[in-house]
């Protein structure tokens, strides 16, 4: 993650062409918190999900077409939930009425998810301004990129060191999941036939694991039974995610071994010990990811529709 790219970025980018920017997008945001409370994990996934693609640049919104299957479409990604795209369309909406072709989908992504996660307890941060619209959405691109329930540590450490992530950084930003749900399909090999000597994850407290059991009965049926990523406090994103990994309430393999592996429970501890410490390196954290790979100038586009490119020739 080059430093060099955030010099291209400035916090008052829009202030001449569109001075509504912030007003608008904190009247579009409160509005559809409040009516649909799931919205500020979806949005914050979204936006993880678009910049660890390709960069920040709103290629996860793309719409696939008869010719190109774009990155939403891709296996990992089908689970997004709709409010996240759907706060991201209603601010470009009232953003293209009040200044026309001025502010890009990639802008208001990474300020829907900070003004999000601020919303809903979590730390401010700062986002600087100017990101341009990819005009490139594959879905091929996309399992490599992305982190996923069944990767051994070694293999996610990997992953976020490819994009300068470092380890404390990648603890940090899995306390994101303070926030949102997973569904059962996601944990269910932890909690039925775990093993021939275990039913489930021995990791797992196991009142906890009876209880997403009974949850999850029928969840090949209903694929969309899903559990709180934090059980104690799901709707505040808060430090108690940390508190929960030592207790053996971590929903995802991912989550829990954070508690349990030497190179990261020493900042799970310090995390479950010092909320203002994993709010300030979160918030490092999200600023670093939030100038990932970004497009400036000709690099990009300001796209009229977040799930459309301008042109039919781009792909």
């Amino acid at each position: 993650m080059l430093p060099s790219t955030e010099s291209k970025l400035t916090l008052d980018y829009y202030n001449k062409t569109c001075p509504n920017l912030f007003r608008i997008m904190e009247e579009v945001i409160i509005a559809k918190q409040l009516s649909t409370p799931t919205t500020a994990a979806a949005t914050l996934r979204l936006f993880f999900h678009d910049c660890m693609v390709g960069g920040c640049d709103a290629s996860i919104l793309i719409s696939s077409t008869s010719f190109n299957t774009a990155e939403r479409d891709a296996d990992i990604n089908l689970s997004l939930p709709g409010d996240g795209f759907d706060v991201v369309m209603r601010a470009k909406t009232v953003l293209e009425l009040d200044c026309p072709g001025i502010v890009s989908c990639a802008d208001i992504l990474a300020l829907a998810a900070r003004d999000l996660v601020t919303m809903v307890g979590g730390p401010f941060y700062k986002v600087r301004l100017g990101r341009k619209d990819s005009t490139i959405s594959k879905a091929s691109e996309v399992e490599a990129n992305i982190a996923t329930p069944d990767m051994s540590l070694t293999q996610i450490i990997s992953l976020f060191d490819a994009k300068g992530l470092s380890i404390q950084e990648l603890v940090a930003l899995s306390g994101a999941h303070t926030i949102g749900f997973s569904h059962c399909d996601q944990f269910a090999n932890r909690i039925f036939n775990f093993s021939n000597n275990s039913e489930f994850d021995p990791s797992y407290n196991p009142i906890f694991a009876q209880a997403l059991r009974k949850l999850c009965t029928d969840y090949t049926k209903h694929p969309s039974m899903s559990a709180f990523n934090d059980v104690m406090t799901p709707g505040i994103f808060d430090n108690v995610y940390y508190s929960n990994l030592q207790k053996g309430l971590g929903l995802l393999a991912s989550d829990q071994v954070l508690a349990s592996d030497s190179r990261t429970k020493p900042y799970v501890d310090l995390y479950a010990a010092n909320q203002t410490a994993f709010f300030n390196d979160f918030a490092r954290a999200m600023e670093k990811v939030s100038v990932y790979k970004i497009k400036t100038g000709r690099e990009g586009e300001v796209r009229h529709r977040c799930d459309a490119f301008n042109s039919l020739n781009a792909n």
